[in-house]
């Protein structure tokens, strides 16, 4: 696995259309009908997290839940932070429309 380049970030951006890059790492904030559905979103993606073994950055603010994702043994973006935004985007759109 390799740290992506600035051109690989955009092109993984331009499928994530909801993200953006936030110094070494790509950020999302989702919103949620309230405090229940974003920590059913929060215990799914922890539920992930471990599967791949690729933990994002997660900070809860009542209906709103923001992923920061970074690959650390690259120093910086790569394959594993798209994957696993494409993943949660996904999770996301399943529970609002649950």
């Amino acid at each position: 696995m390799h740290r992506y380049s600035d051109a690989e970030i955009d092109a993984a951006l331009s499928r994530l259309p909801e993200w953006s890059r936030v110094g070494e790492c790509i950020q999302r904030t989702f919103t949620f009908a309230d405090f229940v559905q974003s920590m059913a979103f929060v215990n799914g993606i922890a539920d992930h997290a471990e599967r791949v073994q690729h933990h994002p950055d997660i900070l809860v603010r009542w209906s709103k839940v923001t992923l920061s994702l970074s690959t650390h043994d690259v120093g910086g973006i790569s394959i594993k932070d798209a994957e696993f935004a494409a993943q949660a985007d996904a999770a996301a759109a399943s529970l609002k429309h649950a």
